[in-house]
């Protein structure tokens, strides 16, 4: 038990001293009930709702959808700027561990988007109070982003990571603009054409996965100061989602389109 939590204090110990004091960030203890009181609501949600009737919640939708589109905005427009202004390389770029404004500002938009993914458990939430289907792939992103960018925020705030981050905001940017326009009700879905072609949809978030795959791929045959464990866990973490996505994608669209020969 001991030599377990001297374990733990010497891993907390190698992280960056910078954001020790940020909210969240001192201990794992706390983001570890929250993904504790997640998994807890995902399993008593739904029971809690078998007899009650789906709650509708289109206007408060619609405002929720569209805070996620603001901030997935600001946090791309940051990330943006700040490895632009600071130079940062797509072949190699260290964690600047230093106070300098711009590294702080890398730093600090780390620490917003790791705030998202706590913000963003709420779409399960959402999801069992309308009674609608929850996949494994859905508990599992959640789940793991709400971890992964912890240890992300706590060890490389910056860096390599930049990249998968500053693409996944674009991407949200337009995701949630979606669910917003589609909770505004039928009168604005018949214009939602995208939703009418899946194949594009799959391949917008196929290549999002390569891409990442690709930038951190770059990196792990450079000599780059940048830890080597962190791009294969990274690179490991897009090929699960590949399989996962692949298999829902063919589970949910394939079936639709059988049922409507």
């Amino acid at each position: 038990m001991n030599k377990g939590k001297e374990l733990i204090e010497w891993i907390m110990s190698k992280g960056d001293p910078r954001v020790q004091n940020w909210p969240l960030m001192e201990s794992p203890w706390p983001v570890l009930s929250i993904l504790i009181l997640y998994l807890i609501t995902l399993r008593q949600g739904p029971k809690l709702m078998e007899q009650q009737k789906p709650f509708q919640m289109s206007e408060f939708l619609v405002l929720y959808n569209l805070g996620l589109v603001l901030m997935s905005a600001y946090m791309f427009y940051e990330f943006f700027i700040s490895s632009y202004l600071a130079g940062y390389s797509y072949v190699c770029q260290p964690v600047d561990y230093s106070t300098n404004s711009l590294a702080i500002r890398m730093a600090s938009v780390c620490w917003w988007y790791f705030f998202s993914k706590i913000i963003e458990l709420v779409d399960t939430v959402f999801l069992i109070l309308r009674k609608k289907p929850i996949s494994f792939l859905h508990v599992y992103h959640h789940s793991t982003m709400l971890l992964n960018w912890w240890l992300g925020v706590k060890f490389v705030a910056g860096g390599q990571s930049w990249f998968l981050a500053m693409l996944n905001t674009f991407v949200h940017i337009i995701m949630y603009s979606y669910y917003g326009l589609t909770a505004v009700g039928p009168e604005i879905q018949k214009y939602l054409w995208w939703k009418k072609i899946p194949y594009s949809a799959a391949a917008g978030m196929y290549a999002q996965f390569f891409a990442v795959i690709i930038h951190t791929g770059i990196n792990l045959c450079v000599e780059c100061n940048f830890p080597a464990g962190y791009n294969v866990a990274v690179i490991l973490y897009a090929f699960s989602l590949i399989l996962l996505f692949g298999n829902f994608y063919r589970k949910t669209y394939r079936s639709k389109s059988e049922k409507s020969i």
